[in-house]
């Protein structure tokens, strides 16, 4: 369906893309903002009531009244005053607000363009096809549909197509640009579903609708069991591996078709490009970024959790000026993203990932377990939790949970470090040839990352090839030390551990 965007003095917002804009240029308002804003805008001229507003910002949470008030002023401000002299939202007393101003719809045209960088971005699922020998098995299809919309719709940084916006499109040949143009969307996501018994393969793509490009594409091939089995799987997978490639996409995006115009949104999405480049540089300019966005929009919860993300990779990297300092504003940071948005499991991994460098592990346990609560498919809540696990000394029990973020996200830029991660929890869990085999696959991704040649040395020497452990170690001598290796917490938390790797570190080199 078109969106139907409401104009008032120079203000136009578009609630189907999440934007206000003064002039066509774009203003940096809140989630919240927006929310209450578009509730006043629906009834100009009438009075609706404090519950009704609180309903419509804060759906199904007991909130305190000044809370609205606060939001209320923040508008008000943000507004200013009409060519009238007035405020554009007026206080009823003991009963509500009224958006005082006349105020104008419009619905957007199919040949309206895609949306701006500065709005979030959005997805439309596509019904899956069926083929093959499957043909009573649509239900399978359709499940397999509705599971991705759901998984994907736990990622609180982007917008995805309702169920029935999606399913009204069933059976009807897909035209990729119609379609985003029809329902305000930039990404579509197909598949289909071939069952050959007892053999299903599941392929899926991910279109960028503005160009037509392929995004991401995936197959998978499963034997057909327990049919809800396979849908939870399939859902898992591809909710997964989808969300990490929306997001280098749009903060490439966000770099090179930068306007000038940046509002906070714009400023997170920049940052994020600077930070996956994984380099000192670009950490410390993505934390300037995320700084910058938090004072644009301290109500907007991704500026918080991109500044603890970044606070504790520049901590864990070694390149930290005062690190007591770079983790108390990773903390604080993460506390105030859980706050603005609960339900988002970002969130709540930003506040694990920084505990886990604050040397508070099982504080990072918590708060990555509340992530995969909150989103089973999210590669990253599993992998902090595995990281958490490990620095609490829970070699074993770190295993699972490492190994199934790296299925779920195999392409993330800082698998390398996981991946050692991994092996570290294998070696003291007893299963140094599983070791080894999770350190190669880090050198697979960073060949340079002089860590992995040490863990290499340690799982060689564990299982008796001192040959290989001094190949190593020779190779490891020749790469420059980074500032930092990630292993901190590791060392500090289990000296035992910590003893364990400077014994076989120095048993190889003066071998």
């Amino acid at each position: 369906m078109p969106d139907e965007r409401l104009a008032f003095g120079p203000f136009t917002l578009d609630p189907g893309r999440a934007t206000l804009s003064r002039h066509g240029r774009p203003v940096s308002v809140g989630h919240k903002g927006l929310l209450l804003l578009q509730a006043l805008l629906r009834t100009p001229g009438q009075t609706v009531d404090k519950a009704s507003l609180m309903d419509a910002v804060w759906p199904g949470l007991a909130v305190e009244e000044s809370n609205l008030s606060v939001q209320i002023a923040a508008l008000r401000k943000l507004l200013g005053m009409s060519d009238d002299g007035h405020q554009w939202i007026a206080t009823v007393p003991r009963v509500g607000y009224r958006f005082v101003g006349s105020v104008d719809s419009a619905k957007e045209t199919a040949a309206a363009a895609p949306s701006p960088i500065q709005s979030r971005p959005s997805i439309v699922v596509l019904p899956f096809s069926l083929t093959g020998d499957g043909g009573n098995r649509q239900y399978l299809a359709d499940g397999i549909t509705e599971d991705i919309i759901i998984s994907l719709a736990r990622f609180r940084w982007f917008r995805v197509a309702a169920r029935n916006s999606s399913f009204a499109l069933k059976d009807r040949l897909p035209d990729i640009r119609q379609i985003a143009r029809e329902l305000g969307t930039r990404y579509v996501l197909e598949g289909s579903i071939r069952h050959a018994a007892p053999q299903l393969r599941i392929s899926a793509q991910l279109i960028d609708a503005v160009d037509g490009h392929h995004v991401w594409a995936e197959r998978y091939d499963l034997q057909m069991a327990d049919a809800f089995a396979i849908q939870d799987e399939i859902a898992e997978r591809v909710a997964g591996a989808i969300e990490p490639e929306l997001l280098k996409t749009e903060s490439r995006l966000a770099v090179t078709r930068h306007t000038g115009n940046m509002t906070a949104w714009d400023l997170v999405r920049q940052g994020t490009w600077h930070f996956h480049r994984i380099t000192r540089e670009g950490h410390l300019t993505a934390r300037e970024l995320f700084r910058q966005a938090c004072a644009a929009d301290p109500q907007l919860p991704e500026s918080h959790i991109w500044l603890a993300r970044v606070s504790a990779g520049i901590a864990a990297y070694g390149w930290s000026g005062d690190r007591s300092a770079d983790i108390a504003e990773g903390l604080r940071a993460a506390s105030q993203a859980v706050a603005l948005d609960p339900k988002d499991p970002y969130a709540h991994y930003s506040f694990a990932i920084v505990s886990a460098y604050a040397d508070a592990p099982k504080q990072a346990i918590r708060c990555a377990e509340k992530a995969i609560e909150l989103s089973p498919s999210f590669a990253l809540g599993h992998l902090v939790l595995g990281m958490a696990r490990l620095y609490d000394g829970q070699a074993q029990a770190a295993v699972e949970p490492l190994e199934h973020g790296l299925m779920l996200n195999a392409h993330d830029p800082q698998n390398f470090v996981w991946h050692n991660l991994l092996a570290y929890a294998h070696l003291f869990a007893g299963q140094a040839d599983a070791a080894i085999a999770s350190a190669s696959n880090a050198l697979k991704i960073r060949p340079t990352w002089r860590p992995t040649f040490e863990t290499l040395v340690c799982c060689y020497a564990t299982i008796g090839r001192p040959d290989e452990a001094r190949r190593f170690a020779r190779e490891a001598e020749r790469l420059e030390s980074p500032a930092g290796d990630a292993l901190a917490p590791l060392r500090q938390l289990n000296p035992s551990w910590s003893r364990q790797i400077a014994a076989l570190l120095e048993a190889a080199t003066a071998a």
